[in-house]
């Protein structure tokens, strides 16, 4: 991806934004002069997350968004997508980061498989679903990054439903 993609001024959106890898690229992208928006379901997470991030900012709080978001829900996503939109006009950058594990094993714990599949699966159909043809349509360059885990390809016993 060229340098433009990530310039100065152009919007990245992280789910799964607060805390850990999330939280690291935000603040590596708004230390290099881009408006980040941070999407989490952890309200106390999101305002640790803006706190740092108006602090790593290159244009401090302007350059900065929070946004409780359940990507599990695709109405919540599409609330993530409008505040983006409305705020900073656009978005360069996109990066499906939120997940979940405590599915549990193959054959029990239905709810938790519906809470690790609404989030890690779901939440990057929504997101694709919610914002890939605007950030087409922009005609600018984009990218588009969905997180993953090792888990999905070593497939260690323990937890099924992340696996």
């Amino acid at each position: 991806m060229s340098h433009e993609a990530l310039s100065a001024g152009r919007t990245a959106v992280i789910t799964g934004g607060a805390s850990g890898i999330g939280l690291a690229t935000a603040q590596r992208l708004a230390a290099q002069g881009m408006n980040v928006c941070v999407a989490d379901l952890e309200s106390e997470k999101l305002a640790e997350a803006a706190a740092s991030l108006e602090k790593t900012a290159a244009k401090g709080a302007d350059a900065t968004l929070t946004v409780e978001t359940n990507v599990s829900s695709l109405e919540s996503v599409q609330s993530l997508r409008e505040a983006v939109l409305s705020r900073f006009g656009e978005v360069a950058f996109l990066m499906n980061n939120a997940g979940v594990g405590g599915g549990g094993g193959p054959w029990q714990n239905l709810e938790g498989w519906q809470r690790v599949l609404g989030v890690n699966l779901w939440g990057v159909i929504h997101g694709l679903q919610t914002f890939t043809q605007g950030m087409i349509d922009q005609g600018t360059p984009c990218a588009i990054v969905n997180t993953g885990s090792k888990q999905g390809i070593t497939n260690p016993p323990g937890d099924a439903a992340y696996n």
